[in-house]
């Protein structure tokens, strides 16, 4: 009888293996989710879910799918990570065998949620996240002034910038890492103790900087004003054992040859000859997406005179509406009259 006892331990076994096959072929384990070894100890758990969380919580990343989505898999992870008893069943029969039990035992309702986990874990309360946040170590954002057209900003566009920066490898040997004040008591009689604190440190490998760069797409929307910014998350300096700080491109409007901006309004200058001023004239003006804008009358036109051409200027950014067009006319005088030209005018214009 002890044959097939030995065979239904093996098929169990086999199951079991098959069972964690198809839940690590199915995606990402949850150690790799936390990104942590299958060894990891809880407080390396607790260390690696608290910046994750920090990293990836809706209130950092509004409007952002992906980053709702990652922060929904990391309190998934965490709340079967640090339970022992789900752990154990995770580690042996992976996560399908884990929703096997669950379902076994009522469907797993008493399960908590995610804004449960993140409050419990940081202490509850929106303040606890802010609290925290303000102990992670980051990299020096990086601010580079970046000169945009101004016809990418009046129909929008994209620049393609080459950007170099530090990036940590790993490199040969250890290093000190994770360091903490940790207090012990120490007798020094019969009775009588001192309080010490000594500094505690892990190994972890060794890294260094390497540079190396890369060409970023920088999108320039409509109607962006001087001094707006265009981020990239982490893609600013590296900080070892922190995150990065940011990357920020502040828009600049480059100058024209034919127009001025102020705000979402454009200026223009436009020289005509003193006939035109006197008689009147047709002109049209190209406008920054070649479009033509009539700027010419049937009057007298006055030297400085400035006309308005009503939603003719810049885009307003994120809105239809569009800000107006001033053109300022000079008037170009001849440098020298004949006897004849004078008398014809004074003929005219008596």
């Amino acid at each position: 009888m002890a044959a097939p006892r030995r065979s239904g331990a093996r098929l169990a076994a086999f199951l079991a293996l098959l069972l964690h096959l198809a839940a690590v072929i199915e995606g990402k384990s949850f150690y790799d989710v936390l990104q942590v070894p299958k060894g990891a100890s809880e407080d390396q758990i607790k260390r690696s879910y608290r910046k994750l969380a920090l990293k990836y919580h809706p209130d950092k990343n509004p409007d952002n799918e992906e980053a709702t989505k990652r922060f929904a898999e990391i309190n998934n992870a965490y709340e079967v990570l640090t339970d022992q008893e789900k752990r154990k069943i995770y580690d042996r029969y992976g996560e399908e065998g884990l929703k096997q039990f669950q379902g076994g035992r009522g469907g797993g309702g008493g399960g908590m949620n995610m804004q449960d986990i993140f409050s419990s874990f940081f202490g509850g309360g929106g303040g606890g996240m802010e609290e925290e946040e303000e102990q992670i170590i980051k990299g020096d954002d990086v601010i580079v002034e970046l000169d945009a057209s101004l016809e990418d900003l009046y129909m929008g566009g994209s620049l393609k910038v080459w950007r170099e920066k530090n990036i940590i490898k790993p490199a040969p040997g250890k290093r000190r890492c994770n360091c903490r004040n940790e207090v012990y008591h120490r007798q020094i009689g019969p009775g009588m103790y001192q309080q010490m604190t000594e500094q505690v440190c892990d190994q972890c490998p060794n890294v260094k900087y390497v540079r190396e760069g890369d060409f970023l797409t920088v999108d320039i929307e409509k109607g962006m004003q001087d001094g707006q910014e265009v981020s990239f998350f982490e893609e600013g300096e590296p900080k070892i054992d922190g995150e990065p700080g940011d990357l920020k491109f502040r828009i600049r409007t480059a100058p024209h040859d034919r127009f001025r901006r102020e705000g979402n309004d454009l200026h223009a200058t436009v020289t005509i000859s003193l006939l035109q001023a006197l008689v009147g004239f047709e002109k049209n003006l190209k406008h920054l997406d070649n479009h033509l804008v009539q700027i010419g009358s049937q009057g007298v036109t006055k030297p400085k005179e400035v006309r308005k051409f009503k939603g003719e200027g810049m885009p307003l950014h994120q809105s239809n509406k569009k800000g107006d067009l001033y053109v300022t006319f000079e008037v170009l005088f001849p440098k020298t009259l004949t006897d004849d030209q004078k008398a014809k005018l004074k003929e005219v214009l008596a």
